[in-house]
C-alpha cells in the first residue's frame, strides 16, 4: 500500500479516514469501527476532540476552513485532515493521554509517509504550521450549526441500510 498516493487521491473525510485506519492498523495493529465525524465551530486553538466513551470525533470547522482557504495544495489539506483524524482516532482506541498520543501521531506519520511529507511536518509542528498568518483568536463572522458528516466510517456500514 502506498499511503502517499492513497492520501493524495482522497476526495472527502471518509476517504481520508480509511487511510487513517489502514495506517494505524499497519503500525499498531489496532482498529475499530462505528465512529462519526461532526464539524463544529470551535476556538482556533482546538483542532478536534473525542469524548471518552463516545463514538464521535468533533473537528473544528473554523480551523479546517482556514486551512482550506490558505492552502492551494490538496496534499496539505488532506495531510491536515489526516493528522487531526489520526490524533482523535487514537483517542478513540483508548490512548487517552496527550503525552502518549502526540508521539504516536509522529511515529505513525513517519512510518507511513516518511520524514519529508506534509503529514509528518504537521504532526511535528502542529496544524498552525499551515497557518502562519492566522492567529489563534481568528473568529469568522457567523456561527454555524454543527454538521454530521455522511459516509464517514465506512467500516461501520453493515447489511442494514
Amino acid at each position: 500500500m502506498d499511503f502517499k498516493v492513497d492520501l493524495d487521491r482522497c476526495e472527502n473525510f471518509g476517504d481520508v479516514f480509511e487511510v487513517v485506519k489502514k495506517a494505524v492498523e499497519k503500525v499498531l495493529g489496532r482498529r475499530r469501527a462505528g465512529l462519526m465525524l461532526v464539524l463544529a465551530d470551535l476556538p482556533m486553538n482546538v483542532g478536534a476532540f473525542h469524548g471518552v466513551g463516545s463514538n464521535a470525533i468533533v473537528m473544528n470547522r473554523r480551523l479546517l476552513d482556514a486551512v482550506v482557504s490558505n492552502n492551494e495544495s490538496k496534499r496539505e489539506v488532506n495531510s491536515f485532515v489526516f493528522s487531526i483524524l489520526l490524533h482523535e482516532y487514537l483517542h478513540s482506541l483508548g490512548y487517552i493521554e496527550e503525552q502518549e498520543v502526540r508521539p504516536l501521531v509522529i511515529h505513525i506519520s513517519r512510518q507511513v509517509f516518511g520524514e519529508d511529507h506534509p503529514t509528518t511536518k504537521i504532526s511535528l509542528e502542529g496544524p498552525m504550521s499551515l497557518l502562519p498568518r492566522i492567529g489563534l483568536h481568528y473568529v469568522p463572522d457567523n456561527e454555524r450549526e454543527v454538521q454530521i458528516v455522511d459516509d464517514f466510517d465506512r467500516s461501520s456500514i453493515g447489511y442494514i441500510s
